[in-house]
């Protein structure tokens, strides 16, 4: 947690991406940074106590994968950053469960700044091809291979991080077991079954949405991969159902200006909406970035219904009788 002015919430997070072709590598990389958007301080966090960036140097193309500028992680003591690093030490991999928004991904780029570690990106939600991840030859014969993500990430080290990780393909998820076990390697069949050694600082991190119709294509991680996952860290909202966190309520108003009132009824709606979202009844819950934009267009000058109806309830679906259960739920916190 920082002071007043250098909180920011995990959910506010604005992300480019640039496509880099290595020449030493032969592999296209996906470099996502995150732009900072407050000062982050690392003694806020007892991160060298497992993870001490000088233990480790990497190639200067692997260390362009390193994020900069995270913002700083708002919790409520939970000490999620702590906990991760200790068990990327101890286990050398992890897994985040919670619903979208609650600041898994972001978290994850907060520890591999302030570990310094690389860190490779893979959404297995999706339709990426085995050669994607894995590798291929390039043109005829075999004269050029091109590394993909995993065997970058297995060869050269840092954190990869698996988002969505239960909408992986089955065959990709068997293809990590023996890099995620004793063993400690992978095979590329597609080169000869060539082997490599998991590189001494290549660190895992699966991050999912818990398992339900309203997660299409979500499915149990399997038997095998759960097995290698030692630590599992549960995230959630800050502010659910009849829980109200005043962080979130202070932040709104810090972001955009608008009333306490106004930000105590955004938030309240948010809760409701989350709270409904996690029974099953609604199929999106809000995180506080999307409950930002509605006060910023309420700080605008827009009626407060008038502003929900151009942000939060047309995001939460596109069925107008969803749309009409948003509507209420916002009129009856309003009347409050």
């Amino acid at each position: 947690m920082t002071d007043s002015n250098d909180e920011v919430n995990p959910r506010i997070v604005e992300r480019t991406s640039t496509k880099v072709v290595d020449p030493k590598f032969n592999c296209n990389i996906t470099v996502s940074k995150m732009k900072r958007t407050s000062h982050v301080l690392s003694k806020n966090y007892d991160l060298k106590r497992y993870l001490d960036s000088a233990k480790w140097t990497f190639a200067p193309e692997i260390s362009e994968l390193i994020p900069k500028d995270t913002p700083a992680y708002i919790d409520n003591g939970e000490k999620y950053v702590e906990r991760i690093a200790r068990a990327l030490e101890f286990f050398r991999q992890c897994a985040l469960i919670g619903p979208s928004g609650t600041g898994k991904t972001h978290i994850v780029y907060l520890v591999a700044e302030l570990a310094g570690l690389p860190l490779w990106e893979i959404n297995c939600g999706l339709q990426t091809s085995v050669f994607d991840l894995f590798g291929r030859y390039v043109g005829l014969g075999k004269e050029n291979w091109i590394d993909g993500l995993i065997t970058s990430w297995c060869r050269y080290g840092g954190i990869l991080y698996l988002d969505e990780a239960n909408m992986m393909k089955q065959d990709i998820a068997t293809r990590l077991n023996p890099i995620l076990d004793q063993r400690g390697h992978m095979v590329l069949t597609e080169k000869d079954n060539e082997i490599i050694q998991r590189h001494k600082d290549a660190f895992l991190i699966i991050s999912m949405n818990p398992v339900s119709s309203e997660f299409a294509g979500t499915k149990p991680i399997n038997a095998a991969m759960r097995r290698r996952m030692s630590v599992w860290l549960n995230f959630d909202y800050m502010s659910v159902g009849t829980k109200i966190d005043q962080k979130e309520i202070d932040l709104v108003v810090r972001k955009t200006g608008v009333s306490q009132k106004d930000a105590e009824i955004i938030i309240k709606v948010g809760a409701e909406l989350r709270k409904q979202y996690k029974t099953g009844e609604l199929p999106y819950g809000p995180s506080v970035g999307d409950l930002i934009n509605w006060a910023k267009i309420i700080a605008d000058g827009t009626s407060l219904l008038d502003a929900a109806d151009e942000t939060i309830v047309s995001l939460t679906s596109d069925d107008h009788e969803i749309q009409g259960i948003v509507r209420k739920i916002i009129k009856k916190t309003a009347e409050m």
